[in-house]
């Protein structure tokens, strides 16, 4: 939350007395985006009246949202009940950014809402309560939320990526990369390049409109089905799992690894683009807290996890890949570079 806590202040508040706080402004601050209420202030401040117009909402329960809003950090309040953005929410929560955190409000909100309920009984059970693709097939929105999440996320790593991946031949195959950014980077790095995207459908929609807009409609394919059974084709020199591993366990991360050798010609490349259990040295506490509580939702909701790069390079292994090398990328994010060795 934007909130400032001064530590002296926190002096024997319980721990999860703040968390509760956290929590309440998590979901304050969903239901203000999803009521319109940051992307009406954008262009600045607003009475509560004339933002209850604007928004389709009671003004007296629009008040009581503001109210907790601006105590929480989110907006800021000035004279005769006008409301603004706080500098936060301007700088991070304009979905005309595309470094917008808004689509990840809003996924993450559905995502605790309705999907952490099994938490409980996940843990006691060891096994996933829902299956997480299917569920978010059944909710375009929610998808398309997932979908410009992982495309703001990738457009500042695809350059870094495109940079640090050995050549890719001139066939790429890109598992899961539905959004279409990573493949539209190395097509534009590698003029002789084609590639092949394979995801689910609806996740490739956004990725559709990309490709035509870089002009590479004749170079790169959408592939859409299943991941646990599509066919990815044969021949392909590279294939890119891309924050992709971290979705199954041992068992599914398997099955795909020998699926997508069967997709490569001898000798060609898998490049995996993961944050791995074991994370770099120094890497700040914020980010460590948000990736194990990322561990514990794929647990709940996927049956995947944070897996260590010993144990993916032994399963990659296993499905007959060597030369394994790990090269760091930005953050927390790294990369799994390995060559085809036995067909």
């Amino acid at each position: 939350m934007p909130l400032y806590l001064d530590p002296e202040e926190l002096r024997g508040v319980p721990g999860a007395h703040l968390d509760l706080i956290g929590a309440m402004a998590f979901r304050a601050a969903g239901a203000a985006q999803r009521l319109g209420v940051f992307e009406a202030l954008m262009p600045g401040p607003l009475p509560v009246t004339e933002l209850a117009a604007r928004t389709g909402t009671d003004p007296a329960g629009l008040a009581v949202l503001l109210e907790a809003l601006a105590s929480l950090g989110y907006l800021e309040r000035a004279p005769g009940r006008v409301y603004g953005n706080s500098p936060a929410v301007a700088a991070t929560l304009d979905r005309r950014s595309p470094w917008s955190y808004a689509p990840a409000l809003a996924f993450w909100q559905d995502v605790l809402a309705e999907l952490w309920d099994g938490l409980e009984e996940s843990v006691r059970t060891g096994t996933p309560q829902v299956d997480f693709y299917a569920w978010l097939e059944e909710r375009p929105t929610t998808l398309a939320e997932f979908q410009s999440m992982l495309d703001g996320m990738a457009a500042g790593l695809a350059p870094l990526v495109a940079a640090s991946v050995p050549h890719p031949g001139r066939r790429l195959l890109d598992v899961g990369g539905g959004h279409a950014r990573y493949s539209v980077a190395f097509c534009q790095a590698y003029p002789e390049l084609t590639a092949t995207i394979a995801d689910l459908p609806n996740a490739l929609e956004g990725g559709r409109a990309r490709i035509e807009a870089a002009g590479l409609g004749d170079r790169v394919t959408l592939l859409p089905g299943d991941l646990a059974d599509i066919h990815l084709g044969a021949g392909h020199d590279t294939a890119l799992l891309f924050n992709l591993c971290h979705g199954f366990g041992e068992a599914g991360n398997r099955a795909l690894f020998k699926r997508v050798a069967g997709a490569l010609r001898p000798g060609g490349a898998v490049v995996v683009l993961e944050t791995f259990a074991d994370l770099p040295e120094g890497t700040p506490a914020t980010v460590e807290a948000f990736i194990r509580a990322f561990g514990l939702n794929l647990a709940t909701t996927q049956g995947g996890g944070i897996h260590s790069f010993a144990d993916v390079a032994a399963w990659l292994s296993d499905a007959g890949f060597g030369r394994i090398e790990r090269r760091h990328v930005d953050g927390p994010n790294e990369l799994l570079v390995a060559r085809l060795e036995n067909t």
